[in-house]
């Protein structure tokens, strides 16, 4: 059988990207230079940017599907620490001459189905060839009513530090993936590197702050370091008890102490938040479904400092990831 020639950068976008902006008035079938989208009157329009990169964001023998839903997922993690309603996004795809027409395919599909699920469309971006490795690019779009977005700086002393979810999961299972699984029950080792491969943006906890958290972020880079930045930008401290953070099974060893570097680790993708004391959370653990945890307090000296079960304060690293 003949070999199907390649796609062209216009034939490309045309079979995979294109359906994936239908839906969008403004993306204009991706036919024109750029979109032009509309905000409502008293709206604000937030903008996050994410780049992934084979072998350092994920994994190259991953599944394509997962590829896509992880890139779109980090995105909507920050929309989501913003407050924000997930509106629109522009990819940019840099191949290398190994990704063919299943790969896209996939990718696509990955992308889609979270499209469905998360109510955002594809309305531009771009497509070029790379000798290098794969690399992913997606910038997304959500609006949130003016004045009400999310900040890390509006932290004060007294405020309490609170975590969604749980906590080293994603670390769980890329260690799994490279080969090095943890002794777990075949579900909650599937549960991990799907963690890992496929975060869930908070956008309903994120949109229900609004007007209640005193300042927020997503847990992209590991919980200390992330922490630290959330008190730097609020000009605080803040005290975290280690035996108060919410663990992912496998985290932790049966029997043994919480070692407080694995609370460093990225890919999490849960929602850190602080709420004055006075006010409490109230019952949105039930109206979210989600479990929301009470980790720490925020202290007027500045400085992140880790108790541990004991009430001692213990030295801990707190840079998080870091690229540079």
């Amino acid at each position: 059988m003949a070999r199907q020639p390649a796609l062209d950068e216009f034939g490309l976008i045309a079979k995979y990207f294109a359906p994936l902006a239908r839906g969008e008035a403004g993306a204009f079938g991706l036919l024109d230079d750029a979109a032009a989208l509309w905000v409502e009157p008293g709206q604000s329009l937030v903008v996050t940017s994410d780049a992934m990169v084979a072998g350092v964001h994920f994994l190259p023998d991953d599944p394509p599907e997962t590829i896509g839903a992880k890139l779109l997922r980090v995105n909507l993690s920050d929309l989501a620490a913003m407050g924000a309603e997930p509106r629109s996004y522009t990819l940019a795809t840099i191949l290398p001459d190994w990704v063919d027409g299943d790969w896209l395919a996939g990718f696509a599909a990955g992308l889609a189905a979270d499209q469905a699920e998360f109510g955002i469309t594809l309305v531009g971006g771009d497509s070029v060839k790379t000798p290098g490795p794969l690399t992913l690019s997606l910038t997304a779009m959500g609006v949130v009513p003016a004045g009400e977005a999310l900040r890390r700086s509006g932290a004060r002393a007294g405020d309490n530090i609170y975590v969604s979810g749980a906590i080293g999961g994603a670390a769980v299972g890329l260690a799994a993936l490279k080969g090095d699984p943890p002794q777990l029950p075949a579900a909650a080792l599937e549960a991990a590197i799907s963690r890992y491969r496929m975060p869930v943006p908070r956008l309903a906890l994120g949109r229900a702050l609004r007007g209640l958290a005193t300042a927020a972020m997503d847990i992209s880079d590991g919980l200390l370091g992330d922490l630290a930045k959330l008190a730097k930008a609020s000009r605080v401290g803040a005290e975290l008890g280690l035996g108060e953070v919410p663990v992912a099974q496998g985290v932790v060893t049966e029997g043994q102490p919480m070692d407080a570097s694995l609370l460093d680790r990225g890919d999490d993708y849960e929602l850190l938040f602080t709420i004055p004391a006075e006010a409490g959370i109230g019952d949105l653990e039930q109206r979210l479904d989600l479990a929301l945890t009470k980790v720490g307090r925020i202290t007027a000296a500045e400085g992140l400092r880790v108790l541990d079960e004991k009430g001692h304060f213990v030295d801990v690293p707190t840079g998080g990831y870091r690229h540079f």
